[in-house]
């Protein structure tokens, strides 16, 4: 399977071709709300779990399809900073074109040198802060066990100090576990230190790795918004209406794509710039064959790979 995926729809970055450098789902944490699922191999071991041959290979060949896209974006399975060969794929990138590089990260990383250092051509990096405090982030993020809140925060400092880039901190807000004003205030009061240029207030949107598992109140958020200042945007549905005639099998893009996260009907179509009804033809083929299975979440109804 291709290491390149999308142009995904991104509540965030537009139109968004990721680039997907771990599998699926290796990671320094097991967040009780990610949507790609639980995680199945914790680890803070960094190594080329893709090679980085394969990586550009297949942006390479995505490119020369001439798709207009928004970001080029690290993220998808795992954490992309526990791929060893990020900052040489990054560096490569930028030969070959001029798209915004932009890397999604859990930040539990940053406190190592050479993480920095690999990430420093990168144009925009959105690194994520649920908690300050010990007790919550274990219950929200759940580390692993080398992996210390002081020692995070003190590298995102560190980042803001050496990447010249923007950098966007997220906040996934979660109900009845992150969400008190008490925390709030903490994590508000670390950001300010951080000096991130955006911070992203979050929510549940999608499926979550764990049952009971849901979105802030709206109230709650605005509050919030209010709370972190001129810096901070609560971030909401995608809504750009640009579609892309992407010219390759359909049937198998949208297997592609919710292999890799759970999406709607109206996020697939924005996604592969097909009809809404079209797309619905081709998930009952898929849902027939078992091939990708349905799931509600918030009354919606969601589509993911087996």
């Amino acid at each position: 399977m291709s290491c390149v995926f999308g142009p995904v729809p991104s509540r965030r970055l537009g139109y968004s071709l990721g680039v997907d450098i771990v599998p699926a789902k290796v990671c320094t944490l097991d967040c009780v709300y990610c949507q790609v699922g639980q995680t199945t191999l914790k680890t803070v071991d960094r190594k080329e779990w893709v090679p980085r041959e394969n990586v550009l290979r297949d942006l390479q060949e995505v490119l020369a399809r001439d798709i207009q896209i928004d970001f080029i974006t690290f993220s998808g399975s795992g954490e992309p900073t526990l791929h060893a060969g990020i900052g040489q794929i990054i560096q490569r990138i930028k030969q070959l074109c001029a798209v915004p590089v932009a890397v999604l990260t859990n930040g539990t990383l940053l406190s190592l040198p050479e993480v920095r250092a690999d990430l420093m051509e990168a144009d925009l990096i959105v690194p994520s802060l649920d908690a300050v405090t010990p007790a919550v982030f274990e219950r929200i993020n759940c580390p692993h066990e080398k992996l210390r809140l002081d020692s995070i925060v003190a590298g995102l400092k560190l980042l803001r100090k050496e990447f010249r880039g923007d950098i966007w901190l997220e906040v996934m807000v979660v109900k009845g576990i992150n969400d008190s004003r008490e925390e709030l205030k903490r994590i508000e009061r670390v950001a300010r230190e951080i000096k991130p240029d955006k911070i992203q207030i979050n929510s549940v949107s999608r499926p979550p790795a764990q049952q009971g598992i849901g979105p802030a109140d709206n109230e709650l958020l605005g509050w919030a918004g209010h709370l972190f200042g001129g810096k901070a945007e609560i971030i909401g549905e995608f809504h750009d209406s640009r579609h892309r005639s992407l010219q390759y099998d359909l049937r198998q893009r949208i297997a592609a794509l919710v292999k890799r996260r759970p999406c709607s009907v109206k996020q697939i179509s924005q996604s592969l710039g097909a009809h809404e009804a079209e797309i619905v033809k081709h998930i009952g083929i898929l849902l027939s064959d078992n091939s990708i299975v349905e799931t509600v979440h918030e009354g919606e109804k969601f589509y993911k790979g087996q």
